[in-house]
């Protein structure tokens, strides 16, 4: 080879090693952006405080929990005693779940219960829906849209 193809070479390779990482923090198509396990709202679940909760979805929106990262899915649901701010994932994965859920649907959710701006929230880890699930974390809260970078 000569140099007049080695650099360009070596820069185009130098930029995909740097890119590659930025990339694994997102989603496909580069969306995604800080919703992994090691980010400040990953680390907001916490399986101390897993609990169940049953009630009915009374809005479903979109959401940004922190400045900077993509939108997300959040879900309002009344229960028995309180209405609870549910977070389900990054848009880019809950949108291409088979399980949608919807204003109305009675739902079970398993999470852990996080102060999300001073008012009551889970972090779903799984959604029951009739007899349909939707699973959106392991059982130590490694988030399944993540799965392909396990640890």
């Amino acid at each position: 080879m000569n140099q007049k193809t080695v650099m360009p070479t070596a820069a185009i390779s130098l930029g995909l090693l740097i890119a590659a990482p930025v990339m694994a923090q997102r989603g496909p198509g580069g969306r995604g952006g800080g919703w992994g396990p090691g980010a400040a709202y990953g680390r907001m679940y916490d399986i101390k405080t897993v609990e169940t909760m049953q009630g009915k979805v009374v809005a479903v929106e979109r959401f940004a929990p922190r400045k900077g990262m993509s939108p997300g899915v959040h879900l309002q649901v009344q229960t028995d005693r309180q209405k609870v701010s549910v977070h389900l994932g990054p848009a880019w994965c809950i949108d291409r779940q088979e399980l949608q859920i919807a204003v109305g649907d009675r739902i079970t959710v398993r999470g852990s219960r996080i102060d999300f701006d001073g008012k009551p929230a889970v972090i779903a880890a799984e959604v029951h829906k009739g007899d349909e699930t939707l699973t959106l974390r392991d059982a130590d809260g490694y988030p399944v849209w993540s799965g392909w970078r396990r640890r």
